[in-house]
């Protein structure tokens, strides 16, 4: 090698590794006695942060008892292993780590010729299962970011598992899993932002699913078609995951797709049938649905879908939030998904009534709780609303940096092909009218300019 060239390198899990940090990672692994290599072997198979009830439920075996577990993972740490800070927040198992890449790739070399990989793999699949399983469940008991963050906290390793292809056996017979986690986890492709990944990810493994899936995956995969933009391509799998439900006699699963029903509806402006497909999918949902969206957010939709044509029903429909017995306020949180869209229908109503601070104000409180979430719709159709209060109370900066600011977030999540809801355009068409004849080109371009600076967070609480 001549002088100053540069080592060369290999990629492992799309990192650069030296032969130099293998050789370090090897060297450190012959200097372990046999059950931390063991456990150095079988780590390798997480792809991001781990636990320590992580690591006793998937590296436990007959030749590693559980109750050794960690007295190995004490000893192998200080050689093998980097503590991680969790910046999240929310419930933490103790103590988390992250094997650096040439350990992993030694561990897994060694794990491979051992012959475990495939039970180690499987291992891992079925807690992936049980983490997506916890988080939902975190999500419906009402401690929504609790259930959010855990997932996030855990997406390296759920992502992994949401792969068919990632597993030694065929992509087939992992599939139903995958379909499974990505399922589980629908608040955070829908509520929280993600739906281009959710999107991404369950259609890879539904298209690798040879049996039929499940009426709760095809509803997920209609609403994140929806949540793109694209609801011509949610109409035929609803189609389908309506004849399974109603072969089954699934009163829930036809809850959860009049909803979608009344969504699509919404979307396209058709707000009379919107209202009808709310309504059904209040009366199919029973008291506490385990799955999807609540009777809160039913009604909240139910209250947008009357806001403009019968606000006086509208009114009634936010009523029932408090009325509802069934209502999400027997849980033991809240539902902070439910509660941004209803502040939104709250500030549809008030505007029209004329309340225009009172407006402003649940529009900004619509506006924080899907930034808190993290959901670019929701957030821009908040914002998009609050800029036209601030043009109906005198303020068209205000208003200007609040459409530039939800152009630069639909450009950063959306791709080229997505199509606001026509619901939704006739409020930021209406606001730029109005602007247009308040500011010139220039003056409007560098007042959109200046809010995408801005941002959307910081806007939240000034405009």
């Amino acid at each position: 090698m001549a002088t100053g060239e540069p080592p060369k390198t290999e990629l492992l899990w799309g990192e650069p590794v030296t032969p130099e940090q293998l050789a370090a990672a090897e060297r450190g692994y012959a200097r372990c006695r046999p059950a931390e290599q063991l456990l150095w072997e079988r780590l390798s198979v997480f792809e991001g942060a781990f636990g320590r009830e992580a690591v006793r439920e998937v590296c436990a075996s007959d030749t590693l008892p559980q109750e050794t577990v960690l007295p190995v993972l004490d000893r192998l740490a200080p050689a093998a292993l980097l503590p991680v800070d969790d910046f999240l927040g929310g419930e933490v198992d103790g103590p988390r780590y992250w094997m650096p890449h040439p350990m992993r790739a030694v561990g897994a070399r060694r794990l491979t010729a051992r012959g475990d990989r495939r039970t180690v793999v499987e291992h891992h699949r079925k807690w992936c299962v049980t983490l997506a399983r916890r988080a939902a469940d975190r999500w419906h008991s009402g401690r929504q970011l609790d259930a959010r963050d855990l997932a996030l906290r855990e997406l390296p390793d759920l992502a992994a598992a949401m792969d068919p292809t990632t597993a030694p056996l065929p992509a087939s017979a992992e599939a139903e899993t995958a379909v499974e986690i990505a399922v589980s986890l629908w608040f955070l492709w829908v509520a929280c932002g993600r739906v281009a990944e959710g999107r991404t990810r369950l259609r890879h493994a539904l298209s690798l699913h040879t049996g039929q899936p499940a009426p709760r995956a095809l509803w997920l995969a209609a609403f994140l078609e929806l949540e793109s933009g694209r609801p011509e391509d949610a109409e035929p799998l609803l189609v389908r995951a309506r004849a399974m439900a109603v072969r089954a006699g699934d009163d829930r699963t036809l809850g959860l797709l009049a909803h979608l029903r009344g969504a699509i509806a919404l979307y396209e402006g058709r707000t009379r049938a919107a209202a009808f497909e709310f309504r059904d999918a209040l009366a199919l949902m029973g008291e506490c649905p385990e799955f999807g969206p609540t009777r809160e957010l039913c009604w909240a939709a139910l209250a947008l879908s009357l806001s403009r044509t019968d606000p006086e029903a509208a009114q009634e429909a936010l009523d029932q939030l408090v009325l509802d017995p069934a209502s999400w306020r027997t849980w033991a949180g809240r539902d902070l998904w439910a509660e941004a869209w209803t502040h939104h229908a709250r500030a549809e109503l008030l505007a029209w009534d004329g309340e225009r601070e009172r407006a402003a104000d649940h529009a900004r409180r619509a506006l924080r709780g899907h930034l808190a979430l993290g959901s670019a719709v929701g957030a821009a159709c908040a914002a998009e609303l609050l800029a036209q209060v601030c043009l109906m109370t005198g303020r068209p900066a205000s208003a200007a940096h609040l459409l530039g600011a939800v152009n630069l977030l639909r450009t950063s999540v959306f791709d080229s092909s997505y199509r606001p809801a026509e619901y939704w355009a006739r409020t930021r068409d209406r606001s730029e009218t109005a602007l247009r004849g308040m500011l010139d080109d220039p003056e409007l371009r560098r007042a959109y300019e200046e809010g995408a600076r801005i941002g959307l967070f910081a806007l939240a609480e000034t405009a």
